[in-house]
């Protein structure tokens, strides 16, 4: 057996069903979450990118997942924009106050585009840096700043003032109180 087969199968038995759960975030869907979970690994092994230990394995797949959300929204935009040229969408009446009435962290999320989405849960569920953030899905700092900025201030539209923390709030907390001086 290859050396590359136990990596994968380690992969696969340990840590799959956190990467499902970080494919989720980003997407929001389950079945859609699984399905690129599985296209991400197939991929890194198939294609001679196979890692020699479970880490450097792991990390490449999560790169695999986010660039696979966005090439997905991309696809599916294009998508749409073809569909608006043959036929036009049936109007639904009431369904803005349906979607004005959603204040979860689901419903919040989709309203982001996908590249948003993905620096959001890089940077606050997964605790990454800015320049991390665009080390993993190749982007400029200042590109990875923007996308935080635009997706920061839809999300507090959608959640309040107080839904998302700022980078002054997150330094301001980690500096230790002194009493007494």
């Amino acid at each position: 057996m290859a050396a590359w087969t136990s990596v994968m199968d380690e992969v696969v038995r340990t840590k799959r069903p956190a990467l499902v759960g970080y494919a989720y975030l980003l997407t929001g869907s389950r079945s859609e979450a699984e399905d690129i979970v599985h296209d991400a690994i197939v991929r890194t092994f198939a294609r001679g990118r196979a890692k020699k230990d479970v880490r450097s394995a792991e990390a490449y797949i999560e790169r695999a997942i986010a660039n696979e959300v966005i090439n997905r929204a991309k696809h599916r935009k294009a998508v749409e924009q073809k569909k608006l040229t043959i036929a036009r969408p049936e109007s639904h009446p009431g369904h803005a106050d349906a979607v004005a009435g959603y204040a979860d962290l689901e419903q919040a999320l989709s309203v982001l585009s996908a590249r948003e989405r993905t620096v959001v849960v890089l940077r606050f569920v997964e605790d990454l840096t800015i320049p991390a953030i665009g080390g993993l899905i190749g982007l400029q700092e200042g590109t990875v700043k923007r996308y935080l900025s635009n997706a920061s201030q839809k999300l507090r539209d959608r959640l309040g003032d107080d839904a998302v923390e700022d980078d002054t709030d997150r330094a301001r907390r980690r500096v230790p109180v002194m009493e007494g001086v």
